[in-house]
């Protein structure tokens, strides 16, 4: 499949076919997010897969438990998976003269998203969700309180058919030389 395809392909979808998702396959999205490029090299990411089916279940109702009530079909989600900021260390030359987070919140949704495309092309669909209970989500992986959870993925096979993508006309988002509305 040519770049075009894939992300094409890839989607956010909120309904996955019942089977297991196999730990070769979370490994390969896992690499992809880790050639993902980074300010400095930094790579303040740590993913945490969720895979053992009563944590996924607990795990989901964290995820479902937001001021949005959105998300609710987390909870049955083959695979979840926390996309965990560590803490980005940068060239000490410039360290203290930029915010580093900055960079490391970048990084973090490349990564992510070099871990979807890798899932579309192996036929997995994912849904990257920003919205969830974060203080228990941490409390479920122990993960250390000066970590943030940046953002969940739930990962399963597809149960459907691939949307159509609706997006702004091209024209739309995009100048040259000047800002134009």
């Amino acid at each position: 499949m040519d770049f075009e395809e894939l992300i094409l392909k890839r989607q956010s979808d909120r309904k996955y076919a019942p089977g297991k998702v196999s730990t070769e396959d979370i490994m390969k999205c896992i690499e992809a997010a880790r050639m993902s490029p980074s300010a400095c090299n930094a790579q303040p990411w740590k993913f945490v897969v969720i895979d053992d089916a009563e944590l996924v279940k607990q795990a989901g109702v964290a995820v479902s438990n937001n001021p949005l009530g959105i998300n609710k079909f987390a909870e049955t989600a083959p695979v979840l998976v926390a996309v965990i900021e560590e803490q980005a260390v940068l060239m000490p030359k410039i360290q203290g003269k930029v915010d580093s987070n900055r960079w490391a919140q970048f990084d973090l949704g490349s990564a992510t998203e070099h871990f979807c495309l890798q899932a579309a092309e192996l036929g997995l669909s994912t849904c990257i969700m920003g919205a969830f209970d974060e203080a228990k989500m941490k409390e479920l992986l122990h993960v250390p309180e000066d970590r943030r959870i940046f953002i969940m993925l739930a990962v399963g096979y597809p149960s459907g058919t691939a949307r159509t993508k609706v997006r702004k006309e091209l024209n739309a988002i995009h100048s040259f030389n000047s800002y134009e509305a």
